[in-house]
């Protein structure tokens, strides 16, 4: 369990949040969420220990360990994939080696009586346990899966790090975090590296991971499919939602306007008595009740309502100019790297106005496609060819590491700008948030989000009617990612998108081109048709296998007796009875330890309750007989 009590964090005179408690449990799926600078990576680093708070306390519970994955890491790996991975097994390879060296020395003795020999072998069991409680005797199996699950190849695994992504390495240290099994996970932006069908699998894996998570990111169907608690860091306080991030904006929207509500009857009654008293100020015989009304103006609390933060990139792409009736088309195309072939025999075909989605595994050849497409790596056999008048808008997927960091936000505009756009350059840096004062700042210093708009703003100085946008939205905030998501259904020339974002693709396609093992398949629809698709093809694989099973059986469903059906069908309503109960009183027990939760949190009202352990001593119990239920659950389930 963590607890934050009267958390502050100054910086530069001002302070990022102040005052800030909350407690999370063993088992919370929490996600951290605020506008950009609000604080939610700092938070993340006081939780690990890695930042000292200006005041207040956290605890976290003995023995528990912290697993930490930041936005960015600085490595310097002379290690292979499989070597590097295989080092966050610190203490189970310690025990394994303490394990071999006191088998050497009890293989030696005789004197199994002796004291010696005794204490020798209850270490060795001692050694055991633990060893085989941290899994390690799975631990390379362990490591295959999750290295497998994130997106390596097995042919991965004895390659140096060094040749790998800085998106990569990160996989290779989320890996390691996950592995190491911490009671605690804190991710900062875990998908910005990750495909659609990794994220996938994270989901997965986390939805069944037996400890705290704390996460920040801007994947709304990630949060959505991972936590069950949102906590929101504004104006330096936090607001905890006990539900995922699609109801938290929901219940946010309507805690504000409850807010302004109350607000605003606040202010009518503070209106009714200030005019009470200045009418009877003077009046010696109202003297009385005028000093009881001043008195309650005084002790009254004035409500704040929580302003919304509207402020975010407002634009829409120039209109397209016309072009022929195919777009792009390619025949027998080939691409690769010297001797490294990446794509083969793709047929690619696309026609003006038609809006189409790169989905797969990163390494598959998304990116190769697109450079090729905008004339960036020559083919190495095949056809390809861009239709007639065919304009291109390329934003590409390290667009913002590609501007030059030694001019300024508006040199790096002028420096492009041509005819009519010259006068409107601030005017189209400042609908993509950049104030005045911004406009003068060095590339350098611009935040990733800052580069991200900046490399964005360099799309409107041209028109263009294909437009090519290869992970746009990596570090932009929800509000950004929306408004480029409605610039791009309004767009009408032809679009070709790469994204791991399933909510930002949602509706934007016609049309799914899954990138595997060399080539390129087709589905129509949009990602979550595509998504739906891979599950049914999954589910007739499966199906297959099933009557294969049943027919070397030589037992088929229709050859059970009608008695047999029935008793099946009421040990199956028996059995639905109790898990309904069973997950009634799991509902009921969870209400009662977010009740005790509250409390914690509020140790100024709550003292002698905390002080005497009796609030911590029902947390425990309640979470043990939580633990009780669903072992219960999971087993009557299987």
């Amino acid at each position: 369990m963590i607890q934050l009590n009267k958390l502050s964090v100054n910086f530069t005179g001002d302070y990022l949040f102040k005052d800030i408690s909350f407690v999370a449990g063993d088992r919370d799926r929490i996600g951290l969420v605020g506008k950009n600078g609000a604080g939610k990576s700092t938070l993340l680093k006081i939780i690990h220990k890695e930042l000292e708070p200006e005041s207040g306390t956290i605890v976290i519970t003995a023995g528990h360990k912290t697993g930490y994955l930041p936005q960015e890491i600085l490595g310097n790996y002379d290690k292979t994939v499989w070597e590097e991975t295989m080092a966050c097994f610190v203490e189970p390879r310690r025990l394994e080696k303490r394990i071999k060296e006191i088998n050497n020395l009890l293989s030696d003795r005789t004197d199994y009586e002796s004291a010696e020999y005794i204490n020798l072998a209850q270490q060795l069991s001692d050694a055991t346990d633990r060893f085989h409680h941290l899994g390690g005797a799975t631990m390379e199996g362990d490591a295959e899966k999750v290295l497998l699950g994130l997106g390596f190849q097995s042919s991965d695994f004895q390659r140096p790090m060094a040749e790998f992504s800085n998106g990569w390495q990160m996989r290779v240290n989320l890996a390691k975090i996950l592995l190491q099994k911490p009671e605690i996970i804190l991710l900062d932006e875990p998908t910005n590296h990750l495909d659609i069908e990794s994220i996938q699998w994270l989901e997965d894996y986390l939805a069944n991971y037996p400890g705290c998570l704390i996460l920040v990111s801007h994947d709304r169907a990630f949060l959505d499919h991972v936590t069950n608690r949102t906590v929101e860091i504004t104006f330096g306080s936090l607001q905890d939602y006990k539900c995922s991030y699609s109801q938290y904006v929901e219940q946010r929207l309507e805690r504000i306007e409850s807010q302004q509500n109350a607000y605003e009857n606040q202010q009518k009654e503070i209106a009714q008595i200030e005019r009470f008293i200045e009418r009877f100020r003077y009046k010696a015989t109202k003297a009385k009740q005028v000093q009881s009304r001043i008195k309650l103006l005084d002790k009254m609390d004035i409500i704040e309502v929580e302003s919304i933060d509207h402020s975010s990139i407002a634009f829409k792409f120039p209109p397209a100019p016309h072009s022929g009736r195919v777009t792009v088309e390619t025949e027998k195309l080939n691409l690769g790297y010297d001797n490294l072939k990446v794509l083969q025999d793709i047929d690619f075909h696309l026609e003006r106005g038609e809006k189409v989605a790169f989905v797969g595994r990163n390494g598959e050849g998304k990116s190769t496609m697109v450079k090729a497409i905008v004339g960036e790596l020559p083919p190495q056999g095949g056809k390809l060819q861009l239709g007639h008048e065919v304009v291109i808008g390329y934003y590409a997927q390290n667009q913002a590491q590609l501007l030059n960091p030694n001019k300024s936000v508006f040199e790096t505009i002028d420096d492009i700008a041509v005819g009519d756009i010259r006068p409107k350059i601030r005017t189209i840096l400042g609908s993509f948030l950049f104030s005045t004062e911004d406009c003068e700042k060095k590339v350098r210093v611009l935040s990733g989000g800052e580069k991200s708009r900046l490399a964005l703003a360099k799309l409107l100085l041209s028109p263009f009617n294909l437009l090519i946008l290869d992970e746009p939205t990596n570090h932009l905030d929800m509000q950004s990612k929306d408004v480029l998501k409605n610039a791009l259904l309004q767009y009408e020339g032809s679009m070709i998108l790469v994204s791991h974002d399933r909510d930002f693709l949602q509706g934007l396609s016609t049309k799914v081109f899954e990138f595997k093992n060399h080539h390129i398949k087709t589905y129509l629809g949009d990602v979550y048709d595509f998504l739906e698709k891979k599950k049914l093809d999954s589910l007739q694989e499966l199906e297959r296998k099933n009557q294969n099973i049943i027919s070397a059986k030589g037992e088929s469903e229709n050859k059970i007796s009608w008695e047999k059906k029935k008793e099946l069908e009421a040990a199956k309503r028996k059995q639905k009875n109790k898990l309904a109960k069973i997950e009634a009183e799991i509902a009921d027990l969870q209400n009662q330890l977010q009740e005790i939760e509250v409390k914690i949190s509020n140790p100024d009202e709550y003292q002698a309750e905390i002080n005497s352990g009796e609030l911590y001593t029902q947390y425990n119990d309640i979470k043990t007989k939580i633990e009780e239920k669903e072992m219960e659950w999971l087993e009557l389930s299987e």
